[in-house]
């Protein structure tokens, strides 16, 4: 009853985490796009208000028009009825990390420890999985005060400290763990920038408004910059998000490599709806985009398994997944943490092995399977169900 309890009580902060995630992202889009895509103001009294920019737009069966004042009106108050986005991002990350203590805290044993990458306790595990969370947060910031100013050096520093972080990662933990740890690195860096630069700096600047000053510009600058950053990091931080879906990417014996090139992919893509916004199209940066993922595709793309050679009895096979996957795979799991089968496989008898056979091959033969390596199966073993498999899984 437990263990089914943290699964209801999982399936709803993830649904909260989508939730907030999906506001947050598609606020911060929305107004990436919007600053990108002002013109001057076509009316002459607005730009003696103190307007920048605007945006007309058609949505929903009315128009819009957007307009940005850089210190607030010219000649009037600003208004007391201002919107602040921030809400959005604490819920996403609060929420992600209760997902991470309840799947890889929690479940350390399972999904955050594998012992053929790294033995660790169940403390030391959980104690790196929080300094790495924090020490990058601390790192990202030192980068930032000793780079300020030079935009180009800092983003190139940023991202070798990101592959550096992937590196240290994928040899610490398990391969699933190491890239949702660099996710959620990269997400508790993105909220401190909405709690400690951007929404400060925009209460600064109110507050010297309202007071009749002239407000200080660095706050909005470094708020600025930080904005940037968090639109750079976000289509990153989506891959590792629903990563642990697509194993043949981290189960690789270079996944952490594998990641750095997706995320280098993510970063093109986004760089070149950035600037499409502002009319400069440039084809080249997602088709180097699309090329990284292609490439990145083939290069990993499994091996075919000689069914040549001496038949691999059933019997065999079937003891393997017994011995080996059945503690979880069965109607009713034996191993602490698993109320349910995952994804709902049950391998108990020959036509349900039949029927899962390719997605059986796939997952053991790329280490997936069985999460964390928990019943230790063999590279013998694993070699045998692939031949099975290439030979036609038969179950007679």
């Amino acid at each position: 009853m437990e263990a089914y309890a943290l699964d209801w009580l999982n399936l709803l902060v993830r649904w909260l985490h989508l939730i907030a995630g999906i506001a947050w992202i598609g606020a911060s889009f929305y107004f990436v796009m919007l600053d990108n895509s002002l013109s001057p103001p076509a009316r002459g009294d607005d730009a003696k208000r103190g307007v920048f920019g605007e945006l007309w737009a058609v949505h929903g069966g009315g128009f819009y028009v957007s307009q940005k004042f850089l210190t607030g009106p010219w000649g009037e108050p600003l208004s007391t009825n201002l919107h602040w986005s921030k809400w959005e991002a604490y819920t996403t990350w609060l929420s992600g990390m209760v997902l991470l203590a309840l799947i890889y805290w929690l479940g350390a044993s399972a999904y955050l420890i594998d012992n053929n990458v790294m033995p660790l306790s169940i403390g030391a595990a959980i104690g790196i999985s929080i300094a790495f969370l924090a020490g990058g947060l601390l790192a990202y910031e030192a980068l930032c005060r000793a780079l300020e100013g030079r935009e180009n050096l800092l983003a190139l520093c940023i991202f070798a400290f990101v592959l550096a972080c992937t590196w240290a990662l994928f040899h610490l933990f398990s391969a699933r763990a190491a890239y949702v740890h660099v996710g959620a690195m990269l997400g508790t860096i993105m909220v401190a920038n909405v709690f400690f630069h951007i929404i400060p700096g925009q209460k600064e600047m109110v507050a010297d408004i309202r007071a009749g000053r002239e407000p200080d510009p660095r706050p909005g600058i470094i708020g600025k910059q930080r904005s940037v950053h968090n639109t750079y990091f976000t289509l990153p931080v989506l891959f590792t998000m629903i990563s642990n879906h697509y194993p043949m990417t981290y189960s690789h014996p270079h996944g952490w490599l594998i990641l750095c090139v997706i995320m280098l992919a993510g970063v093109l893509i986004r760089q070149f709806f950035v600037l499409r916004h502002r009319g400069n199209v440039k084809w080249t940066l997602p088709a180097v985009g699309i090329a990284l993922l292609a490439a990145t595709a083939v290069a990993i793309a499994p091996k075919g398994t000689d069914p040549s050679g001496g038949k691999v009895a059933f019997a065999t096979v079937q003891g393997v997944m017994k011995e080996r996957c059945l503690a979880c795979h069965s109607a009713q799991p034996t191993q602490p943490g698993f109320a349910q089968p995952p994804k709902g496989i049950v391998l108990e008898t020959a036509e349900q092995i039949a029927a899962n056979a390719p997605k059986v091959a796939e997952t053991v033969g790329n280490r997936y399977m069985p999460i964390g390596n928990l019943t230790q199966m063999t590279d013998g073993e694993r070699a045998l169900i692939a031949t099975w498999y290439a030979q036609g899984a038969v179950t007679r």
